[in-house]
């Protein structure tokens, strides 16, 4: 998933990833411009997937 992407669904997104794993946190989800990768790795360590996989759900939402 692309910087512009992300930053343009993201607050969309953030709810149904909420929905989805419901012990993720607001700081768990905070995105940051240029700060991708460790939104990615905050996602990996709560839900268990590679990076990959989280990039791949992601464009699912």
């Amino acid at each position: 998933m692309d910087k512009l992407e992300l930053k343009g669904k993201w607050n969309e997104m953030k709810g149904k990833v909420k929905q989805a794993y419901g012990d993720l946190t607001d700081d768990d989800l905070t995105y940051e411009e240029g700060q991708e990768d460790e939104l990615y790795g905050r996602l990996q360590t709560k839900t268990g997937k590679t990076r990959d996989e989280v990039v791949t759900w992601l464009k699912g939402l």
